[in-house]
């Protein structure tokens, strides 16, 4: 049997805070961190909390791919959609989505796509989730 969850991260990143959307709910203005998501009881269900977690973290890494190059975005609104199936080693992360949108006043487009790309291979929740099909889809609004 196949599961999918998705998350939204959106929000300003000047400050690091922002909204985490799931299907359980939303935390609103807290800085993102695992311990957060468990205390406030929200998406306790795993390809929730996977879903949340890759959209948090691809979100950091770009934003910080972004300032590195004296570009930091104004906003950043990262989905993660994510398949798990259940093998004979229990469920696994076979594939995820990522849909991100940012605004980022003076970037071109491939510098935009080439960064977003860098920051796919270095977050690291999509180093640990590496065996999973990962797609990425960067749009500047």
């Amino acid at each position: 049997m196949d599961r999918s969850a998705n998350a939204v991260w959106h929000g300003n990143l000047k400050e690091g805070k922002g909204s985490l959307s799931t299907q359980s709910g939303t935390l609103h203005e807290a800085q993102y961190s695992f311990g957060t998501r468990f205390e406030n009881g929200v998406g306790t269900n795993p390809e929730e909390l996977i879903a949340a977690a890759h959209a948090g973290c691809f979100s950091m890494a770009l934003s910080g791919q972004l300032t590195s190059v004296e570009m930091p975005p104004e906003s950043l609104e990262t989905t993660a959609v994510l398949t798990m199936e259940k093998t004979d080693d229990g469920p696994t992360v076979t594939k995820i989505h990522l849909t991100t949108r940012a605004f980022v006043p003076g970037i071109e487009k491939e510098k935009f796509d080439e960064l977003a790309k860098k920051a796919k291979d270095n977050c690291p929740i999509s180093r640990l989730l590496k065996a999973a099909d990962i797609t990425l889809d960067a749009q500047l609004i």
